[in-house]
């Protein structure tokens, strides 16, 4: 509500300024008290003006997502984490780091804080801001059993709060947009970087569905059937041929699309992409709401592009609305002092695709439930049997932790990872998607589901008429337990 009209000298990134720039020019709330006036001609101040911000956060939802993130974060994920890094070189960034890549990130963690910035504009050179940095001082730091009084320098400061784990949630109505919980972070006061809608990182087996859907548009059925053989893809004088994931045991054999998207096999996902290529899956999650930078080239297929969070619900709403995308709704309306209604949100929305594509996706999407890599969703401790879609995410060094699930009313997406992509655990059990991110995704779901009060329907997706697929794909290969049980781990 309050960003200034964004200029070119303020922004590090290009992409950065042309996307927020087009978020101005079309998004009546970004800048809003700048872009509007009271009748005396100057601008609205939110904190001074008697204004009445209505938003669509059901507080019952936001409560359980933050105990959420809280629980799975502190009760788990930074233990094993302190406890992988323990002793460790370069704690709590990988070991692999050179001495000249861990004097970068110090010098990059130097520039981001406000510390840095006053000395700057304030003429001061940049040895007597290190030395500055170095100076020990009296500071309260955050702990997950609470706050702490101790002696640190600036730098110290910056050091220890590395080692925290970060997580990020956001659940959507994905028939009318509404936001109703915002987690961006684990503590609003001692990390006020806001990892939904800003915080983009790489999305791993996330983006995997719209190569999917692309195909499923197109006219393929998820039984479908395709060598599960690599796939090389020819760039002028490079050529790239993408590493397998999921199970090998099933290598070399012919295995359904279904199947594919459900272990996240990427040479199925590879097979995709060199059917339909990079520009058509772009201009599918534009329709979908993606608007940050996509890379054209193969590797997309991958999930290299960074997007934020709030992008990637937003698109995933769709397809529990029968392949409507609607634009996500935090803000409802503003009313000034006087009742005089300032701003009413006007829901925007698009078919992005059609009806029959957005099911056949969801019944793919299931199988990664129920046997595939969420397939612990349906274990203990969650035993959840409901109807759900989902898609577990995770990026090249286990830097990034990724889980979108969808339900028929309600749509959900965590991110988990490090304040940096070097910082991250060392063994995929720990840093997969499944691991870092599901969790609290269900542990956000079990206490809506047990709330009855927010009457939150267990029912299945509803099929489009006259929809005559074949989606059981009986002749399907399914993981045995054995299998499962690793792939899971």
């Amino acid at each position: 509500l309050t960003s200034a009209k964004p200029e070119r000298k303020h922004y590090f990134a290009f992409d950065d300024y042309v996307q927020d720039s087009l978020e101005w020019a079309n998004n009546p709330l970004y800048g809003w008290c700048n872009k509007n006036t009271k009748p005396d001609g100057s601008p609205y101040d939110i904190y001074s003006d008697g204004l009445k911000i209505y938003t669509s956060v059901n507080s019952t939802m936001q409560q359980y997502a933050e105990e959420a993130v809280i629980q799975h974060l502190r009760d788990n994920l930074q233990p094993a984490f302190m406890f992988e890094k323990k002793g460790t070189k370069n704690a709590p960034y990988a070991s692999d780091l050179t001495p000249e890549q861990m004097q970068q990130i110090q010098e990059l963690s130097i520039k981001r804080t406000e510390r840095y910035r006053v000395l700057r504009n304030a003429g001061v050179k940049w040895n007597v801001i290190v030395k500055d940095f170095r100076k020990k001082e009296r500071m309260t730091v955050f702990t997950w059993k609470g706050e702490k009084d101790t002696t640190f320098s600036p730098m110290d400061s910056i050091r220890y709060y590395k080692y925290f784990l970060r997580g990020a949630f956001m659940a959507i109505d994905p028939h009318n947009g509404y936001v109703k919980a915002y987690v961006g972070g684990p503590n609003f006061k001692y990390f006020k970087y806001d990892q939904v809608k800003y915080g983009k990182r790489q999305v791993g087996s996330t983006i995997k569905p719209f190569i999917y859907t692309l195909a499923m548009q197109e006219g393929y059925s998820p039984c479908f059937k395709v060598a599960n053989v690599p796939t090389t893809f020819y760039l002028g004088d490079t050529v790239w041929t993408p590493r397998n994931s999921g199970l090998k045991d099933y290598e070399g054999k012919l295995v359904t699309l279904k199947f594919g998207l459900s272990n996240s096999v990427n040479y199925i996902s590879a097979w995709n992409m060199k059917q339909f290529n990079p520009p058509s899956v772009i201009d599918l999650m534009r329709k979908m709401g993606i608007t940050s930078y996509l890379a054209p080239y193969p590797s997309l297929v991958l999930g290299t592009s960074d997007l934020s969070l709030y992008e990637m619900v937003g698109a995933y709403a769709s397809y529990a609305n029968k392949g409507v995308y609607t634009r996500p709704v935090v803000i409802t309306k503003i009313v000034d002092r006087s009742g005089t209604v300032l701003y009413t949100n006007q829901n925007w929305q698009v078919e992005a695709i059609s009806e029959q594509t957005a099911y056949l996706m969801l019944k793919m999407m299931e199988a990664v439930v129920k046997h595939g890599t969420a397939l612990r969703l349906r274990r203990e401790p969650y035993n959840m049997m409901m109807p759900i879609a989902g898609k577990t995410g995770t990026t090249q060094n286990h830097s990034d932790g990724w889980f979108m699930g969808i339900t028929k009313d309600l749509v959900a997406g965590v991110w988990v990872g490090g304040e940096d992509r070097a910082i991250h655990f060392d063994n995929l059990a720990m840093g997969q998607g499944a691991n870092m991110a599901l969790p609290i995704w269900a542990l956000f779901m079990k206490k809506c589901y047990d709330d009855k009060t927010l009457n939150l329907s267990q029912d299945e997706f509803d099929i489009p008429e006259n929809f005559h697929y074949d989606i059981e794909c009986k002749e399907d290969q399914v993981p045995s337990e054995e299998e499962m049980e690793r792939m899971i781990e």
